[in-house]
């Protein structure tokens, strides 16, 4: 998938067997650009930002999970081989640290190689604002998948990077021992369905879909 937005282009790249959709969002001008849930394949990544000519200045995580951040290690250390420095790894919430320190872990169990533990530099928290690209995201603290899930809200450009949140049809997984339906149920009605219809959402795995799609025809929101 790539869109072109005014000033901007985003270019989602799914990435490890689960097929995770890694993001690519770059200022046209500057060719300066962030990263959003490098799972794994850093040489493939590197290859599609070399072939764009960009400047990695950060990377955003939404959670912990191994296909969202087993990528983040390797891909910082390529990105500091070529550009001179390493890029700022933001979020997610704290309280994902645990899943953080434990890819190595989490990969091992799927039998995959190649995916490192990851470390961030700032973890985020609900109401903050991430200041990147001359572009303000809004982050919203959404748990139930995982206990620090956010989402990255750029409510002027009307999209979000909402993870394994909400997908087409459907929400994310809850069924860890650490998940809570009820909670990621409440939290996506309380938090994110207020932001507008109009807010098209980038998910972790599939294809977008918009907010005023999911509120219509979403079985989670059709339902009490």
């Amino acid at each position: 998938m790539h869109l072109v937005y005014p000033d901007m282009q985003l270019q989602v790249l799914p990435v490890t067997p689960f097929r995770q959709n890694c993001s690519l969002l770059w200022d046209e001008h500057t060719r300066h650009a962030l990263v959003v849930d490098p799972g794994g394949d850093a040489d493939f990544l590197m290859e599609v930002i070399r072939q764009r000519g960009l400047t990695v200045d950060a990377i955003l995580l939404t959670h912990g999970h191994l296909d969202h951040a087993g990528g983040v290690a390797p891909l910082c250390r390529a990105l500091a081989a070529e550009q001179g420095s390493a890029p700022e790894v933001i979020g997610p919430d704290k309280r994902d640290e645990f899943l953080l320190s434990s890819i190595v872990e989490q990969a091992r169990h799927f039998g995959l190689p190649g995916l490192e533990n990851a470390t961030v530099d700032r973890y985020t928290q609900d109401g903050d604002r991430v200041e990147l690209l001359g572009r303000s995201f809004l982050v919203s603290h959404i748990p139930g998948h995982t206990p620090g899930h956010v989402v990255f809200v750029d409510e002027k450009a009307r999209f979000a990077f909402v993870g394994d949140t909400l997908f087409r049809g459907t929400i994310g997984r809850t069924d860890f021992p650490y998940g809570n339906g009820s909670l990621l149920i409440s939290q996506l009605k309380e938090k994110l369905l207020p932001l507008g219809d109009d807010i098209v959402i980038m998910p972790g795995h599939g294809g977008s879909t918009s907010l005023g799609e999911e509120r219509a025809n979403n079985q989670f929101f059709r339902a009490g």
